[in-house]
């Protein structure tokens, strides 16, 4: 008797279901695809409702400070997924977040007549932080990238193999796959 009334309900209500798959970029294919490889710092970060206030995303400034490919020129607004509005959010699961202040790198993508996202959700955005032993500007590594900074190799969690890159080995490893790129 209970079986019938729970299938019923279960038809009686439908609930659209949602899911995000964030597949693994490899770094040369992460390069290759992006038109726009950019290294700035966040100036401005505003949420707003989209699609009839059904949803929020995030509208994010960028002071271009070096373009190691492309060029949209000295400020780049860019549009991340879900964000908050007073008591209103919307999360998107493997969307990036960030604040004013951020210094970061950036693999973006330019559909015609909107503005640009970032490829891969949070895999095109590398945050540069400054190394508390060294000071020195550093990047984490994308999970897909090997040891000299090119080559792939197995996912393995807590590796020591994948450490921070200075920025200058980041944006000679971009450089490198954009010759490469180049040669073929």
């Amino acid at each position: 008797m209970r079986r019938p009334v729970i299938v019923a309900l279960l038809l009686i209500l439908p609930v659209a279901l949602r899911a995000t798959v964030i597949v693994p970029i490899e770094f040369r294919e992460l390069v290759a695809t992006s038109p726009v490889i950019v290294h700035g710092l966040v100036t401005d970060v505003r949420s707003a409702f989209v699609d009839g206030r059904r949803s929020v995303e995030t509208f994010v400034t960028i002071e271009a400070g070096e373009y190691l490919k492309g060029n949209l020129g000295q400020h780049v607004t860019f549009k991340v997924p879900g964000g908050e509005i007073g008591r209103y959010r919307t999360v998107f699961v493997g969307a990036p977040e960030f604040r004013t202040g951020d210094e970061v790198v950036l693999f973006l993508r330019t559909p015609r007549a909107a503005l640009p996202f970032v490829v891969g959700l949070s895999q095109g955005a590398f945050r540069v932080v400054a190394d508390r032993d060294s000071g020195k500007r550093m990047v984490t590594t994308p999970i897909l990238m090997g040891r000299a900074g090119i080559e792939s190799e197995p996912v393995v969690r807590g590796a020591a193999t994948r450490r921070p890159l200075a920025i200058e080995a980041f944006r000679e490893a971009v450089r490198v796959v954009l010759a490469e790129g180049a040669a073929r």
